[in-house]
Order: structure tokens, then sequence, then C-alpha cells
């Protein structure tokens, strides 16, 4: 049986000695391996501030959840991994079924081969003729690589057509046709276009149509009837126009859904001569934000009736996904009445989709912040307005969004459970940024 992911190569991150590289590992960590020192379950205050971490019960609530789900559904799971960077993690959503691992750019690409992924899918077009380059000996390397990317117009086939030629490509590099919409990003605009592109693709010796690709995620930013209208007309769009492509497989793929709408992915393109293959890669970690209101499983329509979780049934908290991530910041100074300012910022918790929301004092319980807002951030610094905190108090912040979290930082803590009294890191997870 061929592995999904390099095992060994996962497995000798732990063998990376702590030291003053990664930000908020204590000194007394230094010289430690990863391995070691989440052998040794040390207390979270350890760690210095500012700190992200991630909690070990909701990433493997929310792992199952959506295996489950996807398992019911009957559809293939290629979780983004742009959103971690965290081959850790990659390899834990392979084990419980992802079917591949998705990037967004070929130093991800790359990322992810280094980590022997087996099948990547690269959510965007690849025009660089260095890196087609690469990418044609790669294949060539690697039999059991399997890999495929966009192309939105004759122009792109065009380029690609004349790189993998000139570096003598031996494997043809599969493809699926974009479709976008008007305003949006990249993508076809209409299915005469994505004819075009489809014949173009189909007299080229070096590629092959495997597939139709779209992002509906990119039509509509919240769950109102009509955001989840304009979604719909999206996808219907989708589904006529891989109908009419002339996909040069077997077995072609339509792939779409990000981690807001794929149930709406589900119910528009289950019927089709295809596999239907979801690129969610926010569920894992989920958020205190923006995916808390927007999900599926918030919204209540996520339910199949098969969630692979044995934490409550449906429409209860067993069937809605659970933030796996944190914040920790210190109050370093309280210059006016009302007013804190804590010691992490933008550099250290993302801010894009919301800005961090206060929970708890560590050692004293939510009470302190009853009422309390972050009403901005800057570089280094949180605004905190209505607590009643001191300097030298650690607060927990819900954050939003992590696709901009995980890249601030190289190496985050994975605690026993974030709102224990006194957490325990019970491992620690790299990012390749």
């Amino acid at each position: 049986m061929v592995e999904t992911i390099d095992g060994e190569a996962v497995d000798a991150l732990g063998d990376e000695i702590l030291d003053w590289r990664f930000k908020a590992v204590p000194a007394s960590a230094h010289g430690s391996t990863v391995r070691e020192y989440a052998r040794s379950r040390r207390p979270l205050e350890e760690f210095g501030t500012p700190l992200m971490t991630l909690d070990a019960g909701a990433l493997d609530h929310n792992l199952r959840l959506m295996a489950g789900w996807t398992r019911a559904a009957g559809v293939r799971l290629a979780p983004h991994g742009k959103t971690t960077m965290a081959p850790q993690l990659w390899r834990r959503q392979l084990d419980a079924g992802a079917w591949a691992v998705t990037v967004a750019n070929l130093p991800q690409l790359r990322v992810a081969r280094a980590f022997g992924v087996r099948r990547v899918l690269l959510a965007n077009a690849l025009l660089d003729p260095a890196g087609l380059a690469w990418l044609a000996a790669e294949l060539e390397r690697c039999p059991d690589f399997t890999f495929l990317s966009w192309v939105d117009s004759v122009r792109a086939v065009e380029l690609m057509n004349e790189a993998l030629r000139h570096c003598h490509a031996q494997r043809q590099v599969d493809v699926c046709v974009e479709l976008g919409a008007p305003g949006g990003r990249t993508g076809v605009r209409d299915a005469d276009e994505a004819v075009a592109v489809a014949e173009a693709v189909r007299k080229s010796p070096v590629l092959r149509l495997v597939g139709t690709a779209g992002y509906e995620g990119a039509v509509a930013h919240d769950a109102s009837p009509e955001g989840l209208d304009a979604v719909a007309a999206y996808l219907r769009t989708l589904a006529d126009v891989h109908a009419r492509l002339p996909h040069e497989t077997g077995e072609p793929i339509v792939t779409a859904g990000g981690s807001a709408f794929f149930d709406q992915v589900v119910e528009a393109l289950g019927g089709l001569d295809a596999h239907v293959v979801l690129r969610s890669g926010a569920y894992l970690v989920h958020d205190d934000g923006f995916y808390r209101d927007i999900s599926p499983f918030a919204r209540g329509s996520g339910d199949t009736g098969d969630t692979g979780d044995t934490g409550g049934g449906s429409g209860g908290e067993g069937s809605r996904l659970r933030s796996a991530m944190h914040g920790w910041a210190r109050v370093i100074s309280c210059p006016e009445p009302g007013l804190a300012l804590l010691d992490a910022g933008k550099r250290d918790l993302p801010f894009d989709e919301g800005l961090p929301e206060p929970q708890l004092v560590r050692g004293a319980g939510p009470e302190p912040l009853a009422g309390a807002r972050v009403t901005a951030l800057n570089d280094q610094h949180t605004f905190l307005e209505g607590a009643r905190v001191e300097a030298g108090d650690v607060v927990r912040f819900g954050l939003s969004h992590p696709c901009t979290a995980f890249d601030k930082w190289t190496l985050i803590p994975v605690v026993d459970d974030a709102g224990a009294a006194r957490p325990v890191v019970v491992d620690l997870v790299r990012t390749w940024f």
C-alpha cells in the first residue's frame, strides 16, 4: 500500500531542537527536542506571551466530525493545506480519510512534496516555466505522485504547453477548467469560454482535462438569504459548465467547497456524473469568529445523520465544530481607567476577519472580562477596554480566521484542554510558510 504522506518525514519533525528561533518557547526548553518536550507534558504557563495554542480535544472532534460528514455525503475531501501548512495536521487529515491535500501556490506544493504527499491539488494556475519544469521532473521521478491544477484561458494553456514541451515533460499534467464569477477572482466567466479552454486542453499533447473547478466562497461572505442564493446560483452554473465539458477521463471530478458553504456544494453537484471533491480547509481548526457563524454545522444544515462523532446527537454540541485555536497575551500596562494594553498584536494574532475576543483571565476565569472587548490591534499591542485586569494578568482570546493565524507561528503548542485551570502541553506543531 502506497503511503498518502511520508510518515518518517513527519515523525522527524519531533527531532528538531528547541531554541530561540521559536517565539514563546521557554528558555528552560532550549536544547530539548520537540518530542522530548511534548512527552514531558509541561504546563502551558511556562511559555511566554504572546502565544497561540491549539486544543487537542477540539482538533480531534473536528477531524472526526468532518470525516464522518463527508463519508455520509459520499464526497471526497481534499482539505486546503494553506490553512495550517502543518504536515503533522495534514497526516491526521489523510489518515482520517482525506483523498488529497490542496495547496495554493508553488512554494506550498514544494512543502507538500517534501513531506511526500502523494496526491496534491493546486487550486490555482501554474504558469511559471521554472515551476512547470520542476513539476515535470517530480512527476517523472515519482510515478505514484498525482497532481492537478486549474486553467482559465486559452493563453494559460498555451503557456503550459510551451513550458512543458520545452522541458520534455514525460507525463501529461492533469488540469481542471476553472469557473469564476463576474467581479470575482480567477476563472472563466461563462460556459462558452469554458468550452473554448477545454478544447485547447484536448488538443494539447502535454495536458489532460480531468474535471471542473470553482470556489463558491468568492461570491458570498455571509449566510444571509441573499448570500446563500448567490452561492446556489453560482453552483448551478458550475454544474452546467461541468456537463458541457469533454473531460478526458472516465472518472472526472468537480471540485469546490470552502469551509462556509460545503453543504450547498454537495446539494448542487452531488448528482453529476463526477466525483465531488471538497477543498474545505478551516474546518479542522475552526474559530471563534467568521466560521463559527457561517459554517453549515452552525447553520443547522450540516447534519447528514452520520457525523462520525460520539459527542452528541443531531443539532447538539457534538454536531458542531469547536474552535481549536486560542491566543494568549499578558497585560503590560493599564494607563487609563478601563483601558489595558497587552503584549500581542498583528504580528501574533489574526485580525482580518474580526478582532480577538477576550474569553478569560488565566487563573481567574471569565468574570473579569464580562463586557470587555478588543478595540484595536497595533503591530505588537492589543487594546482591551472594559476589563477588570491588572499588569501581569494573562488573557485568553478567541480568534477568528485560522488562515491568517498559523502563518504568524513556526511552532504552535497543542494543549490538552485550553479551558483547564492549568493546561498542559501535549504536542508542538511545526508550520512551513
